[in-house]
């Protein structure tokens, strides 16, 4: 599976997996309470005559190494993304000011306060949890919300902080810029060339042939005509090649009719049989259309040319946020995106307007190709 990395939105987990979550966690946090509470009590008591100063330097340790444990685990279970932390280094410092480092770094309190949290939720959670192992509409409509809510709440406190949000938002921004700006200039040499080996040969032939035709014009009628048959044959192509030059860089039926009719035409025209389902209401913006036009088009040829599929499905539907283009096929798989491969086009021209490709492609197939393009900037 090869994934271009974007912000993604967290999905509620599988039943199952909520559940083992719920019932393991309540014996884990109940352990992790227990020693942070006793311990920071006995060591704040016993500070004074420095007993307590390794004692709170254990727990610190201990608070700190629960919380990436949590992350670890909500992300195995829940499918919450979470990345591993960042923290402030400790490297070379002494036994002190290593604690009092630990102490000012906020990811330390962010992960307390989750722990002390995290138990009296998993007290109340834990009947419910049991209750689901032998109540079926339960285990299959309330856990899955229970996890996703769960799976928030460690979101919001063992994630990123916003500060650090911002700064991949950003990093991720600037490479959709700067593989935006690649693709457009990848393009426009496109275009130049098509222009150049195309219409622009046609129109100079025309002229040739009109010069010649304007140069016999007087002493050979008969080739004057023929001349002027050949440059109206060529002036006819570089018209037919402008349109469909045209075509390529934004279709009519496009702008007229929207992706329904677009991608239907499309799937017309591959020589493998082709499912269309679009659902986009309201319409999206034009640069969101033009985009999937062209991710799907280009992901179809890809089919017909390497896959060995004998049939694709193109889904197309619209959230809230974003136009989702999900093109399948069942072909041999073991498609991956490397750097100047089709896929990497279709990744950058989704990232033109900040939208994220996913590939996931085990060989021997199904492929599916995934791209989110965002409806606002």
């Amino acid at each position: 599976m090869t994934t271009q990395e974007a912000p993604v939105e967290h999905p509620k987990p599988n039943p199952a997996r909520t559940i083992v979550y719920m019932v393991v966690s309540f014996v884990l946090r109940l352990v992790q309470f227990i020693l942070i509470v006793v311990g920071a009590s006995v060591g704040t008591a016993t500070l004074i005559i420095w007993v307590g100063f390794p004692i709170l330097l254990a727990v610190t340790a201990f608070v700190r190494w629960s919380g990436d444990l949590e992350r670890r685990w909500a992300h195995t279970m829940l499918g919450t993304p979470l990345p591993p932390v960042e923290r402030l280094p400790t490297e070379g410092q002494s036994l002190t000011r290593r604690w009092m480092t630990r102490l000012s770094d906020p990811t330390t309190w962010r992960d307390l306060a989750y722990l002390m949290v995290a138990f009296p939720l998993a007290a109340t959670e834990l009947p419910l949890a049991l209750a689901s192992i032998v109540l079926l509409p339960m285990a299959i409509w309330v856990m899955p919300w229970l996890g996703w809510l769960h799976g928030n709440l460690a979101l919001a406190l063992l994630g990123p902080n916003r500060t650090k949000k911002l700064e991949q938002k950003a990093e991720h921004l600037q490479a959709s810029r700067a593989r935006g700006v690649d693709a457009a200039e990848a393009e426009r040499r496109r275009i130049e060339r098509d222009l150049h080996d195309g219409a622009q040969q046609r129109l100079v032939a025309v002229a040739m042939s009109l010069g010649r035709a304007k140069s016999k014009f007087e002493n050979d009628p008969d080739a004057v005509r023929d001349l002027i048959n050949e440059a109206h044959t060529d002036a006819k192509l570089a018209v037919s090649e402008l349109r469909d030059l045209a075509r390529g860089i934004y279709p009519a039926v496009l702008g007229d009719r929207g992706l329904d009719a677009a991608l239907s035409a499309q799937a017309a025209k591959s020589p493998i049989p082709v499912d269309v389902q679009v659902d986009v209401e309201p319409r999206p913006p034009a640069a969101v259309e033009t985009t999937a036009y062209f991710i799907v088009g280009e992901s179809l040829t890809n089919i017909a040319k390497y896959s060995g599929a004998t049939e694709a499905t193109v889904k197309v539907w619209r959230t809230d946020t974003h136009v989702i283009t999900e093109i399948t096929d069942n072909g041999r798989g073991g498609a991956e995106v490397r750097p100047g491969g089709g896929l990497a086009g279709l990744a950058d021209r989704a990232a033109t307007i900040d939208g994220v490709i996913t590939v996931v492609s085990p060989v021997g197939g199904p492929t599916v190709i995934r791209a989110d393009l965002p409806c606002q900037w």
